[in-house]
């Protein structure tokens, strides 16, 4: 089998000829450019021959063109610092206006996104979306934006549907020159952080328009990030594959394979095991995750990005251990 007919496979529930896998990471400095950004995926790629490419740029760059401003600060996993939110008052929200996906930072992330085809023209590629709560958190701060949604929610929605608009039209960008999906990150699918009902308010409708500007693809991915999340919640959305910390956070991948008619993604903690681990262990742990799934519907990988400070011999081992 090749990447794409293994992920296809493996999306039908059919026999595969070993379970597909895939790692992804944040490449710091180098997704400040779409050259550079093209160049260090393709890199990690033609290292390790994962069976998806999932495209990491910055948190940022759906950002940068309402002004917000970040660092690099040397975070172990390749993550920006905030250095300036434009959301500071409530009417914030509602001075927001939509983007132009062809124009700036989207525009530069689309290039970037025909670079990485052109080099790997036979291995699926999903770009990352963060969901709209997502980027109003790093519009506004995490906790200015919870105060403001309880506080002034008429203003919020407004600017949730200014995001919204302009996330669906980069969507359709991203699905025009021929991506296979999204990667479609969650922040806020937490009952740490949101009440179901305020999820339900806040996140369902605009999560589920995004997700349809995204139905031309055949590989979408939904990750839930955190721990204490709210998985039934999301059980019917449209996507094909379910990625969160499944060895940190209830459901396990078996109990998951129950509920949930697609495919799941995980099985190795980020830190615990790929960074402070050896390949043993890694070994170890994606052949538990491989057994309690049968190797059915299910994709190694992390239940997160996979931090810059890997050891490469880890990275080998998980690559290694679905070739049993």
């Amino acid at each position: 089998m090749n990447h794409r007919s293994r992920m296809e496979a493996c999306l039908g529930g059919e026999t595969l000829d070993r379970p597909p896998v895939a790692l992804w990471r944040h490449f710091p400095v180098d997704d400040q450019n779409p050259g550079n950004l093209a160049a260090a995926t393709v890199d990690f790629q033609s290292q390790y021959d994962f069976d998806f490419v999932k495209v990491t740029p910055a948190s940022s760059f759906c950002l940068k063109d309402w002004g917000v401003e970040d660092t690099w600060e040397g975070n172990n996993e390749g993550t920006r610092v905030y250095q300036r939110r434009v959301i500071h008052q409530p009417d914030d929200w509602l001075n927001l206006k939509p983007l132009d996906p062809r124009q700036g930072w989207l525009g530069a992330q689309i290039e970037c996104l025909k670079m990485i085809k052109s080099s790997l023209p036979d291995t699926p590629i999903i770009q990352t979306v963060f969901s709209p709560l997502a980027q109003a958190k790093n519009l506004a701060g995490g906790n200015l934006l919870l105060v403001h949604m309880r506080q002034h929610p008429e203003a919020v929605q407004q600017g949730l549907k200014t995001i919204t608009e302009t996330t669906r039209r980069f969507v359709e960008e991203v699905m025009n020159i021929g991506v296979d999906g999204i990667f479609y990150a969650v922040q806020h699918g937490s009952y740490a952080l949101l009440s179901r009902e305020e999820y339900i308010t806040f996140g369902r409708a605009t999560d589920l328009e995004i997700i349809e500007a995204a139905s031309g693809g055949w590989l979408n991915l939904l990750h839930l990030h955190g721990t204490d999340i709210m998985f039934e919640l999301f059980l019917n959305y449209p996507v094909e594959i379910l990625n969160w910390h499944d060895r940190e956070t209830p459901p396990s991948l078996a109990e998951a394979l129950v509920q949930f008619g697609g495919a799941v993604c995980g099985g190795l903690r980020q830190w615990e095991t790929m960074v402070m681990g050896d390949p043993g262990r890694v070994k170890t742990e994606a052949l538990a995750a491989i057994k309690e799934t049968r190797g059915q519907r299910f994709i190694l990988g992390t239940g997160c990005v996979t931090p810059i400070v890997t050891p490469r011999a880890n990275i080998l081992a998980a690559r290694q251990a679905v070739e049993y």
